[in-house]
């Protein structure tokens, strides 16, 4: 799939400026979607159905261009932009210029330890977005069959617990419950210890 580069989204286009506002967890609740950015979490987005758009410039599409060609023969709209316009939907000092606006993929407690779970992680009150995406990159690494983040916590949708997740976030169901003693209840009602 070719991407045409002559018009590209700048950082004022209107769905970059509403993209933009998928950085605040209040803009990701309001639209059902968040962002994520970089080659892991792009390319886990588009294989597992949850993007719905990607943003790329000239120069990701170079290194990024069969994520892209998967993106479009999977029907996911592809859009051209600016480098101000990464810089518009990046949150981090230097961006890699491919983004994927996705659908939420936070599953429900009751729908995570849904069949017979053997290893469920439960992170209990994460507030540091680094930690709470190593801990579902780790789950997802040694098998569990889904992380529970326990209490108040940092959205597992922010973008940098997205990175950190390294793509795990679309591999391994992740629920959030603001309950503590309920999540340990549902869980201990699973038979798990």
């Amino acid at each position: 799939m070719a991407v045409d580069f002559t018009s590209p989204y700048t950082e004022r286009t209107p769905r970059i400026v509403q993209a933009g506002k998928l950085h605040r967890a209040a803009g990701r609740r309001k639209a059902g979607r968040f962002l994520v950015e970089g080659e892991n979490a792009v390319d886990a987005a588009v294989s597992t159905g949850a993007a719905t758009d990607v943003f790329v410039t000239e120069q990701a599409y170079q290194r990024f261009g069969d994520i892209v060609q998967v993106a479009g023969h999977l029907d996911v709209y592809v859009h051209a932009i600016t480098d101000k316009a990464a810089k518009a939907l990046s949150d981090t000092v230097h961006s890699t210029g491919i983004f994927a606006v996705c659908t939420s993929v936070l599953w429900s407690v009751d729908k995570a330890l849904r069949g017979r779970p053997r290893l469920v992680s439960v992170p209990v009150q994460t507030s540091e977005p680094g930690n709470a995406g190593t801990m579902i990159r780790v789950s997802d690494a040694v098998g569990a069959d889904s992380v529970i983040f326990a209490g108040e916590v940092v959205d597992p949708l922010g973008g940098k617990v997205v990175r950190a997740s390294a793509g795990s976030l679309f591999h391994i169901p992740v629920a959030r419950d603001t309950s503590v003693t309920g999540t340990i209840k549902r869980v201990k009602a699973k038979g798990l210890t």
